[in-house]
């Protein structure tokens, strides 16, 4: 991957940032992701946000090297901190990070005032997707587009969100995605057959098991249901 052309994971994100943009990329890595962006022409500006100064000077090498010094800024920061108010940023991408550091980054950049809640949020967590999701929903975000893509292998979910009060989701609404549930693509679908025979495969186990956590097994048994349901 370079800054021209994306992997699909990147590229997914890419096609939910809409054109004329004033992008954060937090945790920017080379600045791949805007620099792509400027080049295409769908961004107006864009901060790249880094916390640690090696990955920051990379962005900055490259951004220099792509010509667009004046449209990215490549800045030193934690998390949403990257963010200033003459910035005027609408849009905020945090992406190929665990699913527990971006909920962070969001709760950290919001206790911080950095989170405005005019801007839109697009998210790929590389795992612990039910707790981003989980941090859209008690924070009042609504999931307006999600997408489900396979790259060298893993599956990735990609969502986008915007504040909104009173929108509100089921438990199964976040752990499948609202909108992935109503999609039901074929790698959606890849996915969850896959995650309910590797969860039968657990349960089996589990009741052969001397002692089996009467918990566990009562949750594994609902997500099964929950699977087998959205499937059919």
């Amino acid at each position: 991957m370079n800054a021209r052309t994306l992997s699909k994971r990147l590229a997914q994100v890419a096609a939910f940032i809409p054109e004329e943009a004033r992008l954060a990329d937090i945790g920017s890595d080379h600045a791949y992701l805007p620099i792509y962006l400027a080049a295409e022409g769908i961004i107006n500006y864009a901060v790249a946000g880094e916390v640690a100064q090696g990955p920051l000077e990379a962005a900055t090498e490259q951004i220099k090297k792509h010509g667009f010094s004046e449209k990215i800024m490549p800045r030193l920061a934690d998390g949403l901190a990257a963010i200033q108010v003459q910035d005027q940023i609408d849009t905020i991408t945090i992406a190929g990070m665990g699913g527990l550091l971006i909920s962070a980054i969001l709760a950290n950049g919001q206790a911080g005032g950095f989170l405005s809640k005019q801007e839109r949020l697009i998210l790929q967590p590389n795992n612990h997707v039910l707790d981003v999701r989980l941090w859209l929903a008690t924070n009042h975000y609504q999931i307006y587009d999600e997408q489900i893509i396979q790259d060298h292998g893993k599956f990735y979910e990609v969502m986008a969100a915007c504040y909104q009060k009173g929108c509100s989701y089921t438990m199964k609404e976040l752990y499948f995605g609202p909108i992935l549930m109503q999609k039901k693509s074929l790698i959606f679908q890849e996915k969850w057959q896959k995650e309910l025979q590797t969860k039968q495969k657990i349960l089996s186990r589990l009741k052969n098991a001397h002692e089996s956590p009467e918990a566990k097994v009562a949750e594994l048994n609902k997500q099964v249901a929950w699977i087998k349901e959205v499937l059919t």
